[in-house]
């Protein structure tokens, strides 16, 4: 589909406002005012609920192989969750993810 210009101008500054009302609305409305517990109690669970969502398309569907299932990455996504799930360190996961990724990597070819 082609878009003009001003479309895609259009578009730009739409999505520029709603992310500037999104951050707006946590910060500029509730500024220093304490949060309820019930949503404190929520937010903490942000970043876990984020991570796997960048990550997981990387992983299963990685624009390097045409979208196609990589074992490496496969197998660094497996030895990053099992290190993790048994060490509680995320620098020990994310090592371990690498170390596996770029070992498979080399011996895959």
């Amino acid at each position: 589909m082609n878009y003009s210009t001003l479309e895609i101008w259009g578009l730009i500054i739409a999505m520029g406002i709603g992310t500037f009302l999104i951050r707006f609305s946590f910060l500029g409305l509730i500024g220093a005012r304490k949060l309820p517990d019930w949503v404190l109690r929520h937010l903490r669970y942000t970043p876990v609920a984020v991570l796997p969502g960048l990550v997981a398309p990387l992983v299963l569907w990685p624009a390097g192989s045409g979208g196609a299932p990589d074992p490496a990455r496969m197998a660094a996504a497996a030895a990053t969750l099992l290190v993790g799930l048994a060490t509680k360190s995320t620098i020990a996961a994310i090592l371990a993810g690498a170390i596996t990724l770029y070992g498979a990597q080399y011996l895959l070819g």
